[in-house]
């Protein structure tokens, strides 16, 4: 009886002995753990969420993607109904082909006009000369009519021809002057046809566009997130349609306290435990401090001064970005667990 009394006193003695120093081991290896890192688990992954939106409505012709695919840059998404953008393209290329046509006749318009123009230089040279011949003679007949050497009947005859002559240089010069308001009425409507054919060909550039705009396509490789929509379904310019989730870039947002983040700088080495990975350490390193810690973001900020006063300890944002190559596991959103190696603090 009294021997296995003594076994089991020392059974216990030993386990208390074991006890201790493993609390012993362990409390070391926390003080030095504490001692040259800096931890916090308020940490979880993130990454470019960004949602495709409609940029022209209209009823959803197919929808070519399931929930949570894997789609890769310029991987068409949606298709609308592009009926009725096809006939707006159409309209815009025929009010384009009857503006350019409106210039070729202007122009045909223009050449005769400025023919015509030449025609009545001629004419107007000729008239010229002809007049001036009648000058003469009507000038020499004065003379002879005062001589008496010729008769009254053909100073008149003379007379006449020099009228004719006259008014045929009048009629000359008022042709070429109207030939000429002519031509410069026409180079004014050509330039609003030539306006006309770029505002044509502005609508043209917008119709081809908006039809651009009923082929949604993926913006990045990514996986689709939620599939909220069908065919048929009519919506709207702006719209979103389905999310992506950006798999190249994600990293960490870990909120220090503020009594942890002296000392901490870009560059510094950072360990990273994943919930969903509790054997696994990524590796990191600090790409960013926020400058304000993450309460002066929020929508309502603390205002001390407004009633009785509670000092709260408060957070930081850091964002830590992943030195490893293969994190193709790691999700957004996933909660992590941070430690900063503050034995690389600036000196």
């Amino acid at each position: 009886m009294k021997a296995n009394k003594n076994y089991w006193n020392i059974i216990i003695k030993t386990t208390a002995i074991l006890v201790v120093v493993v609390a012993v081991i362990y409390g070391i290896k926390y003080f030095i753990f504490a001692s040259q890192y800096e931890d916090t688990n308020d940490a979880h992954v993130e990454s470019y969420i960004n949602p495709v939106s409609a940029r022209a409505g209209g009823y959803i012709k197919e929808v070519l993607f399931e929930e949570h695919q894997f789609v890769k840059k310029g991987d068409t998404l949606v298709i609308l109904d592009n009926r009725e953008y096809l006939a707006k393209k159409e309209i815009a290329e025929a009010a384009l082909e009857a503006a350019k046509a409106n210039l070729v006749v202007l122009n045909a318009g223009i050449r005769s006009a400025r023919t015509g123009t030449l025609v009545n230089k001629n004419q107007i040279a000729t008239a010229e000369a002809n007049l001036w011949k009648q000058k003469q003679d009507i000038e020499r007949y004065e003379r002879l009519l005062q001589d008496e050497a010729v008769t009254r009947s053909d100073y008149e005859r003379i007379k006449t021809q020099y009228d004719v002559a006259e008014n045929s240089y009048k009629a000359s010069n008022n042709s070429l002057k109207t030939s000429m308001e002519k031509i410069s009425e026409l180079e004014s409507k050509r330039e609003l046809l030539e306006a006309d054919i770029h505002r044509s060909k502005a609508n043209l550039s917008l119709a081809e566009i908006n039809l651009s705009y009923t082929v949604i396509t993926s913006p990045y490789t990514g996986y689709t997130g939620r599939k909220n929509i069908l065919e048929g379904q009519q919506v709207q310019p702006g719209q979103p349609l389905v999310s992506i989730v950006n798999e190249k870039s994600k990293w960490v947002i870990a909120n220090f306290k503020e009594t942890q983040v002296a000392g901490m700088h870009m560059g510094q080495a950072v360990e990273v435990e994943l919930d969903a990975f509790p054997d696994k350490v990524f590796k990191g390193e600090i790409a960013a401090i926020a400058a304000a810690t993450g309460s002066e973001f929020s929508l309502l900020p603390s205002d001390n001064s407004t009633g009785n006063f509670v000092k709260i300890i408060k957070r930081v944002p850091v964002k830590i970005v992943f030195t490893e190559k293969d994190i193709s596991q790691v999700k957004s959103g996933m909660n992590a667990t941070v430690s900063v190696d503050m034995s690389t603090q600036n000196k």
